[in-house]
C-alpha cells in the first residue's frame, strides 16, 4: 500500500499543540475527580476519559504521520521522535494522576492495603495498579525514542502487557455480583483483549497504519464504554437504578455496546479525512492517496529487518 502526501509544516505545530493541550484537559478532568469516590460515576468517567482522549489522539497522530511518510526530510523525522516521546510523557502524567485519585479521595485507602486483619479498599488499589503498568508503558516509549540503544519494539510489548495486567484486574473484579453488571464488565474486556492482541502484532508488525488505527478505535470504544458504565451503574441523575437481572438489559446492553464501537470506527474515518486534508492541499487528497493494490500486506523479513534499522537511524 502505497500514498504520496506533501507534509504541511502548520499541521505539524497543530498536532505538537494537541499534544500539549491533551495535558490541560487531564487535568481538569482530574482536578474535578480527586473530590470524588472512585466507585461511583466520576470513577468511571476518569478512565473513560483518559482513553477517549489518547484513542482520538491516536487516531490523528497515526494519520498524519502515514500521510507524510512518503519523501519525508530527516527533520521530519526529528519532528515524529518529540511527538512519540509527548505521547509517552501524556501516558506517565495521566497514570500518575489517575494513581493519585485512587488513592487520595477523601475515603481511599491513602496508601493504607491492611489494617486490622482486613484489606482496605482493595478496589482502589485494582484500579491504581492499572494505572501503575500503563505508566510504566509510557515510560518504555519515552526510553525508547530518546535512547537507541533500547530495542526497538519493547514499547509495543509494555503497552500489550499493560492492557493484559488491566484485563487480568478486571475479570477478578466483578466476581459475585448481579448478571448485569457483571456482562458490561465482561464487553469492558472485550476492547481490553482486542488491544492487547493488536498492540502484541506491531511488536513484529511496526508502523503498520491498519493495526495502529485498529488500536486507536478500540482505545475510543474503551474510553466510551467507561462512561457507559458509569451511567448504568451509577446513573449520575439520580434516576431509576437499571434492573441488574433483567435479561432484557443485559441484550439492550449489548447492542449498545455494538454501537460504541461503530461510532469510534466513524470517528477514526473522519479524523483520517480530516489529517487527509490538512496535508494534500494540492493536488487534491483524491489524487494523491493512490493506494496500490499489487502487493503482500506482510513484506519480506529483508525488507523489514532494512525498514527497522531505518527507523533506527531517525532516532539517533
Amino acid at each position: 500500500m502505497t500514498i504520496l502526501v506533501g507534509g504541511n509544516r502548520g499541521a505539524e505545530r497543530e498536532m505538537e499543540t494537541a499534544g500539549w493541550l491533551s495535558l490541560v484537559a487531564a487535568a481538569h478532568i482530574a482536578k474535578r475527580s480527586l473530590n470524588t469516590e472512585m466507585a461511583n460515576f466520576q470513577g468511571h468517567a476518569l478512565p473513560g476519559s483518559f482513553f477517549l482522549i489518547f484513542g482520538i489522539w491516536w487516531s490523528l497522530k497515526y494519520s498524519f504521520r502515514y500521510l507524510n511518510q512518503k519523501g519525508k526530510s530527516r527533520k521530519m523525522n526529528y519532528y515524529y521522535r518529540k511527538i512519540e516521546i509527548i505521547d509517552g510523557g501524556m501516558r506517565v502524567f495521566f497514570a500518575a494522576v489517575g494513581i493519585l485519585a485512587e488513592q487520595f479521595v477523601p475515603d481511599g485507602p491513602h496508601l493504607h492495603l491492611y489494617n486490622d486483619h482486613d484489606w482496605i479498599k482493595l478496589m482502589n488499589w485494582q484500579h491504581g495498579t492499572m494505572y501503575l503498568f500503563y505508566g510504566i508503558s509510557g515510560l518504555m516509549d519515552m526510553l525508547t525514542f530518546l535512547f537507541p540503544v533500547v530495542p526497538l519494539g519493547l514499547d509495543r510489548l509494555l503497552m500489550s502487557l499493560s492492557a493484559v495486567i488491566e484485563g487480568i484486574l478486571f475479570y477478578y473484579h466483578v466476581h459475585n455480583r448481579l448478571p448485569l453488571d457483571q456482562h458490561i464488565h465482561f464487553l469492558l474486556l472485550i476492547t481490553v483483549i482486542g488491544g492487547a492482541t493488536s498492540t502484541l502484532i506491531e511488536v513484529f508488525l511496526r508502523d503498520n497504519i491498519v493495526l495502529e488505527l485498529f488500536r486507536a478505535s478500540l482505545c475510543i470504544a474503551h474510553g466510551s464504554w467507561f462512561w457507559q458504565i458509569g451511567f448504568v451503574l451509577y446513573p449520575p441523575s439520580g434516576g431509576p437504578a437499571w434492573d441488574q437481572t433483567s435479561h432484557s438489559n443485559i441484550m439492550f446492553i449489548t447492542m449498545c455496546f455494538c454501537w460504541h464501537y461503530l461510532v469510534a470506527i466513524i470517528i477514526v474515518a473522519i479524523n483520517y479525512s480530516l489529517v487527509c486534508g490538512l496535508t494534500s492541499q494540492s493536488p487534491p487528497c483524491g489524487e494523491c492517496c493512490q493506494i496500490s493494490a499489487e502487493g503482500p500486506l506482510m513484506e519480506s523479513d529483508d525488507k523489514e529487518t532494512e525498514q527497522h534499522q531505518e527507523h533506527r537511524w531517525h532516532l539517533q
